[in-house]
């Protein structure tokens, strides 16, 4: 699922940056500029980074990346898998650059923003498959939307309240296929796409509210929902196809832009 995921991230971020360009030629100069560290001098976090698949590819691409988790376990793990890259372990020579470019902390967003006197803030914030599994969305997804810098972006990835997303996460993927342990999710903490549409556009007032309801039809350079898909013959994720049937009813990606000004 990493690939597919930085893959949104990086061209979603690109996206905006050709769009915001004075001319199209400038825009497409600027993207083909960057070469193969498309988000560099970018600010990124990851909010339940894990193991810190995400966080790695993040900080390849230029980030300077910080990943935080709640588990220790989780941040020791990370930490590790880093230092097993020379790109990103660097050598003590250059251990600044390191620092700067990838760093774990065993914290939550919640304590992030409680931990100075200054709000931290951030030009990108990714929180991949962690909302199905927090007790209060809201007050998660306020934090997560507090460190993030005025105009910059929010990537969240998680499960739709579904019945198919009942029977691929829980009764296949669980029980029968066991490619996960039984417990790992329960469906009743699972989001719907309408949900966080209406969360961000009713509470935050970050976007504009799909005049024909559909969660699926946001403005454009506002917020985007993007269903996944597994494909268990080619072995891979792939973004869903637009319009197909139940395109967002089971895992899916959310971006949201913070406005640049209050509303």
């Amino acid at each position: 699922m990493n690939p597919v995921r930085v893959g949104y991230v990086r061209d979603k971020i690109l996206a905006t940056m050709e769009d915001e360009a004075p001319t199209p030629a400038q825009g497409r100069e600027t993207v083909r500029a960057l070469g193969a560290r498309p988000l560099a001098g970018l600010d990124i976090l990851d909010v339940g980074c894990g193991g810190g698949l995400l966080c790695e590819s993040l900080a390849r691409l230029g980030g300077r990346t910080l990943g935080i988790d709640a588990s220790s376990s989780n941040i020791a793990i990370a930490t590790l898998h880093a230092s097993q890259d020379p790109r990103l372990s660097g050598s003590p020579s250059s251990s600044n650059e390191r620092q700067q470019r990838l760093e774990y902390k065993h914290t939550t967003s919640e304590e992030l923003l409680a931990s100075g006197p200054e709000r931290p803030q951030f030009d990108v914030v990714c929180s991949m498959e962690v909302l199905e599994h927090v007790d209060h969305p809201d007050k998660f997804l306020r934090s997560c939307a507090d460190l993030v810098k005025p105009g910059g972006h929010l990537f969240l990835s998680t499960i739709s309240r579904t019945p198919l997303s009942q029977f691929l996460t829980i009764t296949m993927a669980e029980n029968i296929l066991g490619l996960v342990s039984r417990g790992t999710h329960d469906h009743t903490k699972y989001v719907k796409p309408s949900e966080l549409v209406q969360f961000f556009s009713d509470e935050l007032r970050w976007i504009q509210r799909p005049p024909s309801g559909s969660p699926g039809t946001l403005p454009f350079d506002q917020a985007e929902l993007r269903g996944m898909s597994y494909l268990p013959w080619a072995g891979k994720w792939i973004l869903t196809p637009r319009g197909v049937p139940m395109e967002l009813d089971c895992n899916y990606l959310f971006w949201a832009r913070k406005p640049k000004t209050t509303q």
